[in-house]
């Protein structure tokens, strides 16, 4: 089995399904639009346009109608120098968990073979792009730095989450792995310690 590639740029693919096939090839952030949930979820736009500030974003839609409008939204909504503009081909069938092809008739991210989205995604990996843009991938914050602040874990965790999100300038109501995700690509080890006022050791 190929090594995964580490990719130092967020993803943006439209679904779950999607998202677990891209983890089969790659190591990084992954984040997906929840379909056409983009367009409304004011959280989801904030934290794309937050991540974008930070770190170019790779977007990966499917090549069907349905994502190639959720494209247009995104690249509305995000500096055009900040998107790098994937696609996949428009190749006939059917992903095996569904009982009846799309609309179009073609098979979206999820469908796609670990070659091909390597090597979509081969000239972005760490070790061509250089080790200038890897903050998330070698960030060492984890769940327990989480779980030692208080900020998943506790009763009250859901509620420091959100104070936390509101000093920062992220999206309320995110998930500790979600909030862990952006964490780590938005600030170092070091700035995450300030912000949460504990000191090194």
């Amino acid at each position: 089995m190929a090594d995964k590639l580490r990719i130092p740029y967020p993803v943006i693919v439209e679904g779950k399904y999607d998202k677990i096939r891209l983890a089969n090839v790659m190591e990084g952030q992954i984040i997906t639009t929840d379909g056409f949930g983009v367009f409304k979820k004011q959280e989801k736009q904030q934290l794309i346009r937050r991540m974008a500030a930070a770190s170019p974003l790779i977007l990966l839609t499917d090549s069907d109608g349905g994502g190639k409008v959720i494209r247009s939204h995104l690249t509305g909504m995000v500096p055009k120098d900040r998107l790098i503009q994937l696609y996949i081909p428009q190749i006939k069938g059917k992903e095996r968990r569904k009982a009846a092809p799309s609309a179009a008739g073609t098979l979206g991210v999820e469908g796609m073979e670990d070659g091909l989205l390597r090597d979509l995604l081969r000239p972005y990996a760490v070790d061509v792009v250089g080790d200038t843009v890897t903050r998330g991938l070698n960030n060492p914050l984890s769940k327990a730095d989480l779980y030692t602040d208080g900020l998943t874990g506790r009763p009250d965790s859901s509620a420091k989450r959100d104070e936390l999100c509101q000093r920062i300038g992220l999206p309320s109501g995110m998930t500790s792995g979600a909030l862990l995700e952006a964490l780590r690509m938005l600030y170092t080890y070091e700035e995450y310690l300030a912000l949460v006022g504990r000191e090194t050791e």
